[in-house]
């Protein structure tokens, strides 16, 4: 799908997201751009039931505009006890306007309606999804990959170098949550850079 010596534009404005593709890219010899790079691209609604249907829908809308393969990701968390939530609406968990301080509120007070207040510091089992879609207009093809990161909800928020539910995510390995990580501990084992490894590895196979 992607030789060396082309051009990847990752359906992203994060520049920090952006730095992390370019890098594992490098390597295959392919170039990788980002939204800043293009022109004329129009937010995207993510009206998808999954995460991969989300980032497929992000990657079509790109690749058909500009006639280049786009990589998009979307990613989220998912609570045992919320039976999946809130998943795809984990950046707009609480609404119109939503912040990580009003979801994560949201989320301890689903926990607690669902009777998960008082099992402790640790309220549910949870994980983080990440999902990659790379989408080839040139032929309509497609490649995807997922990545998941198991965990615990916390009773109360640990750590501040995180953010969205990073606070609240506890990681039993680590004894720590994502949010007391460093940045090389947390790419080291989180959803999207366990999504952007497999993807690597699919795509220097084929």
């Amino acid at each position: 799908m992607m030789q060396s010596g082309s051009t990847l534009v990752i359906a992203t404005r994060n520049s920090g997201k952006t730095r992390e593709f370019r890098e594992a890219f490098e390597k295959l010899g392919i170039t990788v751009n980002d939204l800043h790079d293009v022109q004329g691209i129009p937010d995207i609604e993510e009206t998808g039931q999954t995460f991969a249907d989300n980032a497929l829908l992000k990657a079509k809308a790109v690749a058909d505009l500009i006639g280049l393969p786009v990589l998009a990701d979307d990613s989220g968390l998912c609570v045992d006890a919320l039976n999946g939530e809130p998943g795809v609406y984990s950046a707009r968990y609480s609404g119109e306007g939503a912040t990580d301080e009003r979801n994560n509120a949201k989320l301890l007070e689903q926990l607690a309606v669902r009777g998960q207040s008082s099992n402790g510091d640790l309220l549910s089992a949870a994980q983080f999804v990440c999902a990659l879609v790379l989408y080839d207009p040139s032929d309509d093809s497609r490649l995807d990959v997922e990545g998941v990161l198991d965990g615990y909800i916390l009773r109360e928020p640990l750590g501040s170098d995180g953010f969205g539910y990073d606070p609240l995510f506890w990681i039993p390995s680590h004894e720590r949550s994502m949010a007391q990580l460093s940045v090389a501990e947390k790419n080291a084992i989180s959803h999207r850079g366990q999504a952007l490894s497999k993807l690597i590895q699919k795509l220097s196979e084929s």
